[in-house]
């Protein structure tokens, strides 16, 4: 994954799109570019526990360590920070996810900023990888996580 290419032309145009290992395109956004018609099926894509803040409400420690301590990989669904103006948030929520695969994380350190993600079926590539998007493994797990601790399992 050539991430300093990928950097760059992020920050040029805002938004990429990458083919990973399984054919699959993601896009890649700055989350003031988002608009209503996109959808909200978008997911936060974090590269450090500590980015959380920035687009969740503040979380109890039980709560951070869920996040921390997760093995696979996750997509969390917690109440929106006041913070966000407009995004992608369905009945008050987020979802977002703390990115552990090296290359993705490299890369989303590279922006170093959340950039909301979203799968389909784009007519346009920008760049192809051989590494496998995470968060498309069979494995990945959906969770609401609440500020005061509380889980709930939503895909497991």
């Amino acid at each position: 994954m050539d991430q300093s290419s990928i950097t760059k032309a992020f920050r040029d145009k805002g938004e990429v799109i990458i083919q990973d290992g399984n054919s699959q395109k993601i896009r890649l956004i700055r989350p003031e570019l988002w608009q209503e018609s996109m959808g909200k099926d978008w997911t936060y894509l974090l590269f450090d526990i500590f980015q959380i803040r920035s687009v969740s409400v503040p979380f109890s420690e039980v709560s951070l360590d869920v996040v921390e301590f997760a093995s696979k990989p996750t997509i969390y669904h917690s109440p929106a920070n006041s913070i966000l103006k407009s995004g992608p948030i369905e009945n008050g929520n987020i979802r977002f996810s703390l990115i552990r695969e090296p290359h993705w994380n490299k890369l989303l350190f590279q922006i170093s900023q959340p950039v909301l993600a979203k799968v389909g079926n784009w007519e346009s590539v920008d760049f192809q990888t051989n590494v496998y998007y995470p968060l498309l493994m069979s494995a990945t797990k959906e969770l609401f996580l609440g500020p005061e601790g509380e889980v709930k399992i939503i895909k497991g």
